[in-house]
């Protein structure tokens, strides 16, 4: 009993991380099944993200032959630390210079769509805007006060919070509703959406890289059973028969 209640609460982090708080989720509605949209994904983290985070538990061979990229495509143009495609792919940033520079390590993010979970990532990196008052000049409604640059930007274009005002005890209170880009980015909002899924689908796909094999198997394993079922019945069937 005492196990069951440290596992409990050793899981309820994650649920509240995965939550997001108090603010909506947008569905990602992404797909394992579509190479195009991974390979995508992985080219968009590669230029945009691995400078800071890396995937330390995938190796880049295995994502080549997983994503259907060749090896020396993979290694031309995705690989930027001189790795060979067998090694980790680790980011070159020195972990002392990044707790410097961002007050703490990137986290690697290998696992990160299974400990966010899919929406929070879709959602977070479409809710960042302008803040001035932040180190890095951006803040974002999924994660208040975020410690990290807005790397996206120059595809997503500039965004600045929506707020709604209400009166609360005869003052007036601003709630932030949302964000609203200002159209100076290379890609349009549809564009940046889709971009955005194409990176949490990779990131998905990265937290477990077997899981279309694992679903693909499972219906081999649920059919196996249901076939010995049947004949695990008939043949207590035929041993009760005469015992009454």
């Amino acid at each position: 009993m005492k196990k069951l209640i440290i596992a409990v609460f050793a899981f309820l982090p994650s649920l509240v991380m995965a939550a997001g708080g108090n603010v909506h989720l947008d569905k990602a509605d992404y797909d394992l099944s579509d190479k195009a949209s991974l390979q995508n994904g992985a080219k968009l983290f590669m230029n945009y993200c691995s400078g800071c985070h890396s995937t330390q538990y995938q190796r880049y061979n295995r994502v080549a032959e997983d994503l259907g990229i060749p090896e020396d495509i993979m290694q031309a143009n995705l690989n930027f630390t001189g790795a060979a495609i067998g090694e980790l792919m680790e980011n070159a940033i020195p972990e002392k210079d990044a707790a410097s520079w961002f007050g703490a390590p990137p986290p690697d993010l290998t696992l990160v769509a299974r400990v966010r979970g899919a929406d929070w990532l879709y959602t977070y990196l479409r809710s960042f805007y302008k803040d001035d008052s932040r180190p890095f000049g951006v803040n974002n409604l999924v994660f208040p006060s975020v410690g990290m640059p807005h790397v996206l930007e120059p595809l997503q274009g500039s965004a600045h919070l929506k707020t709604v005002t209400h009166t609360v005890d005869g003052h007036e209170v601003a709630t932030p509703v949302g964000i609203e880009t200002e159209g100076n980015g290379e890609l349009t909002t549809e564009e940046y959406d889709n971009a955005v899924l194409d990176i949490v689908n990779f990131l998905v796909y990265s937290g477990e890289p077997v899981k279309l094999e694992r679903q693909r198997m499972g219906y081999w394993v649920l059919g196996f059973l249901v076939i010995f079922f049947i004949f695990a019945y008939m043949l207590k069937k035929e041993y009760w028969r005469d015992v009454h």
